[in-house]
């Protein structure tokens, strides 16, 4: 059963895991550093453990702890009770849902190990806003993607807003880090997958027309928002794809441009 500690001192040294949290490029640079990372709200803290990541500590409003209870009876990481307003000091926001977990991180597993058993994957290159990548890994769940593969360049999916974004869906979705980009590509080519870049590009082939559906393994491409993928992804893939548009709109957001192409690669997949 877990310590319940009241604190009333925000500088106290207890709550070092939670200071500055909207400070991005603080917590960019310490979180991956000390090998932790922060999960905010009941559900996601609760899919957090489930997921077996390893509690550190967690910070309560008062009203929360008996919410948290059945949490606070199972785990041996201190808890720490605080007031809303020490809450708000410390981490820099006011903590609407009330209750904060430093969760450790766990080893990222090798490339040829999430795609081992992949047959849908989505590969992303220098998307590096939180809000995206956490709505991405959220579809990529909901819409049994089986694995994420990032460029060196991605942002940090277990940083807090990623995590908030994607409902804890990072936790439930297998992701690796691909070195060398964009060389790294030949190995997940290599491994049986055909490489679609996703582009609104007119030189792309309409999503139907590939019937991504239909084939053995797909790795789906997607970059940056604005951006798009680079020259040199574009060069390294098999086919351009793109989701036609109509009304003049030349593309959507990354996030809902994932969720389409999403869809169109895991309806109707072949079977094991």
């Amino acid at each position: 059963m877990a310590e319940l500690i009241t604190v009333d001192d925000p500088d106290d040294p207890r709550l070092r895991d939670y200071t500055g949290l909207t400070d991005v490029e603080l917590r960019r640079r310490r979180e991956p550093a000390e090998g932790l990372f922060i999960a905010e709200g009941e559900k996601v803290i609760r899919r957090a453990g489930q997921a077996g990541y390893p509690m550190r500590s967690m910070l309560l409003s008062a009203k929360w702890v008996d919410t948290m209870r059945d949490i606070i009876d199972e785990v041996t990481a201190p808890v720490y009770a605080v007031s809303p307003e020490l809450a708000e000091h410390v981490t820099g926001y006011h903590v609407h849902r009330g209750a904060l977990a430093s969760m450790a991180r766990k080893p990222l597993p090798m490339v040829d190990e999430v795609l081992r058993k992949a047959r849908r994957v989505a590969v992303m290159e220098a998307v590096n806003d939180h809000t995206n990548i956490g709505a991405i890994f959220r579809s990529a769940a909901a819409l049994g993607m089986d694995a994420v593969l990032l460029s060196p360049d991605c942002a940090d999916p277990l940083y807090r807003r990623s995590v908030k974004v994607s409902m804890g869906a990072v936790f439930s979705v297998p992701y690796a880090r691909l070195e060398g980009w964009p060389r790294a590509l030949d190995t997940v080519r290599e491994a049986g997958f055909r490489l679609l870049a996703l582009t609104p590009d007119e030189r792309a082939v309409p999503m139907d027309e590939v019937a991504p559906h239909r084939l053995e393994r797909v790795a789906l491409m997607l970059g940056a928002e604005g951006a798009g993928l680079s020259g040199r992804a574009l060069g390294a893939a098999d086919t351009w794809v793109r989701i036609p548009m109509a009304h003049g709109v030349d593309s959507l957001n990354v996030g809902a441009a994932a969720a389409v192409a999403f869809y169109a690669v895991t309806t109707g997949r072949p079977e094991s």
